[in-house]
């Protein structure tokens, strides 16, 4: 009977997924965020299906794009898909590796390095101007609110309390953290799963704060923005995750230093903006929340890894060659939720990685192999190629300043977690889509004030024969 239910739940979920597009894609966006609570406490029995409601969503959206829609597909830049494809083909090949066991956990891993491709090629029909894309990502940017303020309630709360627990597939033991010899603090996950989720969720909502805060905004977006920026900051403290932390002063001055090379004559205004965002942030951390602050950098100064793990992240994969040659252990191999899929699917076990790994490059080489591992970060670095080639030829500040955040986070990024990292494949792969998008929205943005200038001089409309917006 239950698993009836569950057939006819899934089903129903992807029927409806596959009606519109469009809302279902924007969707999946929003259960990225709300699904660790769902797994923690609405609903923590089924805490696997879940883990895969947003992927069931989006598979939904694929298939009425891509299959039933009447719109013609193309691949767009042909060395960017080029690419893809052979990256691909790879995966797919070890999806078949024998050191697997089975290829049911090839197929589980294959889901971290190409399910979530398709959604950049979306992006241009998702959104139909610039106006649209700058109303959902502020909308997206309101759930930072609830969220930030849950994270508060978790810094203050013991680690026994109901609202500091993980999702039943992760650590039972809550992580904390502060000073030595006193009652030591949560590190805080919001409606994560887990730290490392959180941690992406933060970096990725600070750049697109940063980008919005750059920009002239109405009085009250402002306030809200610089309101949501306290609780990122305050949030990303709380973590204890000194990676985040680091990422977010790396992003601002990279971000601050760039504008200011590109455009210096505006250098002065852009700094004015941040002036009052910046003042309100050091009060309220100071304040309010100085436990947080003082928490963070005991952790910082008291943990002497960060040499020898950044060292780890550039080394590992030439040092993990030696155990397959050219070939890999399959994909999935190294995933934590491969041992938990042999478990319950009763699978065999697959061949002994006879080596520690923590980082995502030696992950790739292990799993992939050293073929495998140069054409999926022959990706990763094409793709910022391509994201900096559009950051220099948009002339939109808004569309403008989108592309350098989605390069600044991928830059800042690139040998973290992704395949592993669920947040950040779906965050990963829409900022990808920036590459396609943003140049449409620009020449949309255009062709409309083209029009409004010639209605104004009575000039009849002009007609474009092959643009889709006539």
């Amino acid at each position: 009977m239950k698993l009836v239910i569950a057939a006819i739940a899934i089903l129903s979920i992807f029927g409806i997924s596959a009606l519109n597009w469009r809302n279902s894609v924007k969707a999946v966006f929003f259960i990225l965020v709300i699904e660790g609570a769902l797994r923690k406490w609405v609903l923590p029995q089924a805490s696997d299906t879940i883990y895969f409601l947003k992927d069931l969503v989006l598979l939904g959206a694929y298939l009425q794009y891509y299959v039933f829609s009447t719109r013609r597909f193309s691949l767009q830049n042909r060395p960017i898909s080029i690419l893809i494809i052979f990256a691909s083909i790879w995966c797919v090949l070890q999806v078949f590796n024998p050191s697997l066991g089975s290829p049911l956990v090839g197929l589980f891993g294959l889901r971290g390095y190409i399910f979530y491709i398709p959604l950049m090629w979306m992006l241009p029909t998702l959104f139909q101007s610039e106006q649209d894309l700058y109303k959902f990502l502020r909308s997206h940017l309101l759930l930072v609110i609830p969220v930030g303020f849950l994270g508060i309630a978790q810094f203050f709360s013991p680690a026994t309390s109901p609202i500091n627990v993980y999702a039943p597939s992760q650590l039972k033991e809550v992580a904390t953290f502060g000073v030595a010899g006193a009652t030591q603090i949560v590190r805080v996950t919001g409606t994560f799963s887990y730290i490392d989720g959180y941690a992406v969720y933060l970096l990725i909502c600070f750049g697109l704060l940063i980008s919005l805060l750059s920009l002239s905004q109405p009085p009250f977006w402002k306030w809200v923005s610089i309101f949501e920026l306290i609780l990122v900051t305050v949030n990303s403290c709380m973590t204890g995750s000194r990676s985040v932390v680091f990422a977010l002063l790396l992003f601002f001055v990279s971000f601050i230093t760039v504008k200011g090379f590109t455009q210096p004559e505006k250098s002065i205004s852009l700094l004015s903006k941040f002036l009052l965002p910046a003042i309100c942030i050091s009060l309220v951390s100071f304040i309010w929340f100085k436990p947080a602050i003082d928490a963070f950098l005991l952790r910082t100064n008291s943990n002497q890894d960060v040499t020898a793990r950044i060292t780890a992240t550039f080394t590992q994969p030439f040092e993990f060659i030696q155990y397959k040659g050219l070939d890999g252990y399959g994909t999935g191999a190294t995933q934590p939720g491969s041992q938990a899929l042999r478990r319950s699917l009763n699978l065999p076990d697959g061949a002994t990685i006879p080596t520690y790994f923590e980082e995502e490059p030696g992950r790739i080489v292990l799993e992939l192999g050293p073929i495998g591992f140069f054409l999926w970060y022959g990706l990763r670095l094409s793709l910022l190629i391509a994201l900096l080639r559009v950051f220099c030829q948009l002339k939109k500040p808004f569309l403008r300043q989108l592309a350098l955040t989605a390069l600044l986070i991928q830059t800042l990024a690139i040998y973290d977690q992704l395949v592993t990292q669920p947040t950040f494949l779906a965050y990963y792969w829409f900022l990808s889509g920036f590459i396609f998008l943003l140049p449409q929205l620009e020449s949309i943005e255009n062709w409309y004030r083209e029009q409004q200038l010639l209605q104004q001089h009575n000039v009849s409309s002009a007609y474009l024969p092959d643009s889709p917006y006539q």
